[in-house]
């Protein structure tokens, strides 16, 4: 206990330095996440309409999945003090075993159930699954997948280990995480011009993720943003070859909302059960009490 402590007492006088040095107030939180969203979104942009250009397959990578980690990056050049503490439990790094561990193996399977989920909602729908086979795509499976989790990290450095972290000085772990969910889904733009049901299934699924997402990375102290581009690479490879959430379709968009949806509450149940955490640095360092 003393020794968290005093990691508290340390991490709070950085941020007060970080905020407060050469008598440059601390910028509002507001203020950072505007610029993070407007950023993320003007990039997406930009890399959206690049990607023909560069011949590359969306199945293979969507060059807008950029967008958040470019704007990760423009908050780092205006806050720089800022963001090194928003990011802290981002990489690797020594950590203790426990209750975070769990957590950890309980994110990596909560994609499968996800899928499993889906699988079993379509066959009662329609009767039939339409599985993608790996050859319908001229590239090989592990480029797809390695290009999949890259991806998936550019937007997991900007949506999971900096905007939830940010939120969550602010809100509790479901609010925080339920919002960053929003804001994920509606940052896919495109989704919008589907039909309004299709939309709502999309949105569903990416608020119930998020809370998946923000609930199982509660606490855990490294690894953060391989733990989440996992997560996020194993759902868009699941939506890819298993099911058929990326063809556009509505039922199937809508059963992948459920499924995130019953997974989501699963979390929620068990989190209430479970002990509560010590607040993490990256939450200590960024809270109000901290300003």
């Amino acid at each position: 206990m003393p020794e968290q402590q005093r990691e508290r007492a340390q991490a709070q006088a950085q941020a007060q330095a970080d905020g407060q040095g050469q008598g440059r107030p601390r910028a509002p939180w507001a203020a950072e996440a505007g610029v993070f969203l407007a950023v993320a979104l003007v990039a997406a942009g930009a890399c959206g309409a690049l990607q023909p250009a560069t011949g590359i397959p969306p199945e293979v990578v969507q060059l807008t999945q950029l967008g958040p980690a470019v704007a990760v990056a423009a908050v780092a050049l205006l806050w720089p003090g800022r963001i090194r503490h928003r990011l802290a439990g981002t990489l690797p790094a020594r950590e203790r075993v426990g209750a975070a561990a769990e957590r950890r193996a309980a994110l990596l399977l909560t994609p499968v159930l996800i899928t499993a989920l889906c699988v079993g909602g379509g066959l009662l729908t329609s009767g039939s699954l339409p599985v993608t086979a790996p050859r319908a795509f001229t590239h090989p499976v592990p480029l797809v997948v390695a290009a999949q989790f890259l991806g998936a990290c550019a937007e997991e450095i900007g949506w999971r280990c900096h905007l939830q972290p940010l939120l969550r000085t602010r809100f509790g772990p479901v609010t925080a995480s339920a919002l960053v969910g929003v804001v994920w889904g509606l940052w896919h733009v495109p989704v919008f011009a589907q039909e309004p049901a299709f939309a709502a299934g999309f949105l569903l699924a990416t608020t119930a993720m998020s809370v998946v997402l923000g609930l199982a990375l509660e606490g855990v102290r490294s690894n953060r943003l391989l733990l989440a581009g996992s997560f996020h690479t194993l759902i868009n490879l699941g939506m890819l070859y298993v099911t058929d959430e990326t063809a556009a379709a509505t039922a199937p968009m809508l059963i992948l909302g459920a499924a995130s949806l019953a997974a989501a509450l699963a979390w929620i149940a068990t989190a209430r059960r479970a002990p509560h955490a010590t607040p993490d640095k990256i939450i200590v360092t960024t809270a109000p009490g901290a300003r």
